[in-house]
């Protein structure tokens, strides 16, 4: 008998940021920029097709480096793409992330009236963002982008927001970052859980069969075809209180990385509780091959080793009984961290902005980053934990404490501040490279 015919999809055509995890270490930046000529917006966009790399270079002519570029649908209006065409897509999309914010969570001191301007705001349009394996590199990156949307007077650059990933792969609370992602059928990058079976591309690349077998398709069928969504979010991460909460939480240092562990699911050296559940293995967490690959359901259904509740746990629960489908939700996340690192052992801020530029890339905002942010991470129903949310990232108000299992008597923490808070962010389009072109070739 035969087996499933093998995907093709079309890799020179993709963008590379779509499915190609980024190198360890690197830098990256994002520019956004506002069109005000229609005519010079289109041009940025013709450009821009011959600056980005395709998934089809494995190395790129600047190594493991490439330019990517994505249009708001405000963007796309500036451009000049017909009202019946952009119904076509999501209707996320078309709201933006700002008219979302109260469902993804985002009230008072993270509501859009007090993002970051131009964050939320009619005046994005294009978002070009560029990764590097370091600073030398990304100044090349950009260097090579900067054709596209130099010397274009319809053109204005309203925002710039410079990242990095450490050789550690570790956030601003200590955690390393970036362990878990997906496989996805066609693109021959392998999964970081060697147990989990690839996505349909159509979870990720419009004009593909997904996983209920429809296709998210865009019209016409240019724009349809080989581009994605992308969902970028400045969060600024109050690690002082961070800290404090854990020592005042715990009883020594060492039970302290043990709170931290039950609150993420995982140790601050990546190793998973699932694998390591009584004390912390760096080698593990090290690992690739070993560190993510594992399931919930056959070995810890109550949360005794990794908490129901705890981040991971939330945004990915694996085969753990909960309600939907949980391959439904699955997306491609990238991260990267801004601002200086608060020095170890501070507990107080210093007034430096800190926290993680996060990406999430799928096909649909709905089903996929949506679902997760408030059904997952702000809320407790699907696994039962009523209306409990995310410990490190859930938009808790103080009032709600943390509850790790543990036999003979669960422990409880005290009630959870907020330890990250929105600065904004944007619900982007990521062109194919012929949507790119077609969008460079438009006419009135």
């Amino acid at each position: 008998m035969n087996g499933p015919a093998e995907v093709k999809l079309e890799l020179d055509d993709i963008q590379r940021g779509v499915i190609s995890p980024r190198p360890t270490p690197y830098a990256a930046t994002y520019l956004l920029f506002r069109i005000d000529e229609r005519a010079d917006g289109r041009e940025l966009m013709r450009r821009a097709s011959a600056a980005v790399t395709s998934a089809a270079e494995s190395v790129s002519p600047l190594g493991e480096t490439w330019v990517s570029v994505a249009v708001t649908c405000t963007g796309l209006a500036a451009l000049g793409v017909p009202r019946a065409s952009l119904d076509t897509f999501a209707w996320e999309f078309r709201q933006g992330m700002a008219a979302r914010a109260r469902a993804l969570g985002d009230v008072g001191e993270s509501g859009p009236e007090n993002w970051e301007a131009p964050l939320g705001s009619p005046d994005v349009h294009v978002v070009i963002s560029a990764v590097a394996p370091d600073p030398f590199l990304l100044d090349a990156a950009v260097d090579r982008a900067r054709p596209a949307y130099d010397r274009l007077p319809g053109v204005t650059a309203v925002w710039r927001q410079d990242c990095y990933a450490l050789p550690t792969e570790t956030e601003h609370f200590g955690y390393r970052d970036g362990v878990s992602h997906p496989a996805v059928e066609g693109t021959g990058i392998p999964g970081s859980n060697t147990r989990e079976a690839p996505l349909k591309a159509g979870e990720f690349i419009l004009g593909h069969p997904d996983e209920l077998g429809g296709v998210q398709a865009p019209r016409p069928d240019v724009l349809g075809r080989n581009g994605s969504y992308a969902v970028f979010r400045k969060l600024h991460q109050r690690v002082a209180e961070f800290r404090r909460y854990l020592k005042e939480n715990s009883v020594d240092p060492a039970d302290e990385e043990l709170v931290a562990a039950k609150l993420m699911g995982r140790w601050r050296s990546g190793a998973p509780l699932a694998l390591a559940p009584l004390h912390d293995d760096p080698a593990l967490g090290a690992d690739p091959l070993r560190r993510n690959t594992f399931w919930y359901e056959q070995d810890d259904p109550a949360g005794f080793a990794t908490p129901r509740g705890c981040h991971i746990r939330r945004a990915n629960p694996r085969d753990a009984s909960v309600a939907g489908e949980v391959r439904l939700h699955r997306m491609i996340r990238r991260g990267a961290v801004y601002g200086p690192p608060l020095p170890h052992g501070v507990l107080e801020e210093d007034g430096a902005d800190r926290g993680l530029m996060f990406a999430f890339i799928g096909a649909h905002l709905g089903r996929q980053f949506e679902f997760v942010q408030t059904e997952w991470i702000n809320d407790g129903v699907f696994f039962g934990g009523e209306d409990a949310k995310d410990p490190v990232a859930g938009s808790a108000d103080g009032t709600a404490g943390y509850t790790i299992p543990r036999r003979p008597l669960r422990r409880r923490l005290a009630p959870l501040p907020r330890f990250v808070t929105t600065r904004g962010g944007e619900y982007c389009f990521l062109p194919s490279l012929s949507a790119l072109r077609w969008l460079g070739e438009l006419h009135d």
